[in-house]
């Protein structure tokens, strides 16, 4: 089987025989007595291709995911032994991988106190233990976060084979989804036990797998494939979101990846033409009234329908030149005890015929939290205040 060490089209052809044959029939024995050669030969940076074309094929999730513990448990020892390049300790990754070993030291010290606990589930002590310990654990759901919005979106935009990542993700919410179960079980009098026990093992097994594919596949290949100043970029955008337990030295960004775009407006989040501002403001499904540190009125939106008259006329306006006498008061109120700094938000609703509107006014304040002005913000909430349940799926009928 020597001729599929240097060839990867032929190494993917070999995996994907592999993983149909899964798929249909669940079973990869007759595979692997037949190709034990060939599962020495393998890339780890081959699954990321192989998945990224099981996913185009639209297999369901689940049954990928089944897939994809069966086919990593083949390879394992494979992809262990693969030499692997190592990021720098304080890089975006490197920070990733020590959080990583920070989580699989908490799970070192739920595996006992859980055993127990499974032993005697009446005990007060081990309850209280354990449902601490998944409070730190729960922290780690933010390592998820960061990568899904941080690290996912940059390798999205590099690789042609990155659907790979949709698996990963799936994985991350069925961890978040089982840690908020086990956690709400600990907190409750009564609780089926079996259902914690499959619930604890799925997170034990899918937090020690993830790391696993991290470390020996997904980090080496972005190393491979994704500049050194994109990564260091990850690395501020990380600390936006919150690393869960290590965090790297904080740097600032280059004049270069802040640099603002001729006829944009940097937001610091993203750059907008002026044109993009213009729509979003007017698109909001709300009034915005915008009076600065003067008192003087400086903005309003025009949504299709407004709330409240406003014309061109009032910019440049003393703010209690707006409202009438009986109520001008309030506003004063309002204004005074935000440039105090004793409040930063005020909200009123009132019934306009038939409709139900809520009024809210907003401090705004810099970075040094001087105050800059107030956001006034009227939306009709009838609709909204008759939600009920959930709705997870679109419905347009």
């Amino acid at each position: 089987m020597s001729e599929f060490t240097n060839n990867k089209t032929e190494r993917l052809a070999k995996l994907k025989e592999l993983a149909i044959l899964i798929l249909k029939t669940g079973n990869a024995h007759s595979f692997i007595t037949s190709n034990r050669d060939f599962i020495e030969t393998v890339v780890p940076s081959d699954f990321i291709t192989l998945f990224d074309e099981i996913i185009q094929e639209g297999y369901d999730m689940e049954d990928i995911k089944t897939l994809t513990n069966k086919i990593l448990n083949i390879f394992h020892i494979t992809i262990s032994n693969y030499r692997r390049v190592k990021p720098e300790p304080n890089s975006f990754l490197g920070v990733l991988e020590q959080n990583n070993e920070e989580m699989k030291q908490v799970l070192n010290k739920i595996r006992p106190v859980f055993k127990s606990f499974m032993k005697d589930n009446q005990n007060t002590k081990l309850r209280t233990e354990l449902l601490s310990l998944f409070d730190t654990l729960n922290l780690f759901v933010k390592h998820y976060t960061i990568k899904e919005n941080v690290l996912f979106p940059i390798i999205e935009n590099t690789w042609p084979d990155y659907r790979c990542l949709q698996i990963m993700w799936s994985f991350h919410d069925d961890i978040r989804r089982n840690i908020k179960t086990v956690l709400s079980n600990l907190q409750e009098t009564e609780f089926d036990i079996k259902q914690f026990n499959r619930c604890v093992g799925d997170i034990f097994f899918n937090m020690l797998a993830i790391k696993f594919r991290e470390e020996q596949i997904l980090f080496p290949y972005i190393l491979s494939t994704i500049s050194k100043e994109q990564l260091n970029k990850m690395n501020h955008d990380g600390f936006e979101i919150g690393y869960p337990y290590i965090k790297p030295p904080q740097t600032s960004l280059s004049t270069k990846e802040t640099m603002q775009k001729e006829g944009f407006v940097n937001l610091g989040t993203g750059q907008l033409s002026f044109e993009q501002v213009k729509l979003i403001f007017n698109h909001l499904p709300v009034d915005i009234t915008f009076v600065d540190e003067n008192n003087k009125v400086c903005y309003f939106s025009t949504p299709k329908k407004r709330i409240f008259p406003r014309t061109t006329a009032i910019l440049g306006r003393e703010v209690n030149n707006c409202h009438p006498p009986e109520s001008v008061h309030v506003v004063e109120k309002i204004v005074q005890s935000f440039k105090s700094g004793e409040k930063d938000s005020a909200q009123f609703w009132i019934k306009m015929g038939f409709e139900f509107i809520l009024i809210q006014y907003f401090a705004v304040s810099n970075q040094l939290g001087e105050y800059k002005g107030v956001i006034e913000v009227s939306q009709e909430i009838s609709d909204i205040r008759s939600l009920k349940g959930e709705k997870r799926l679109l419905d347009w009928d």
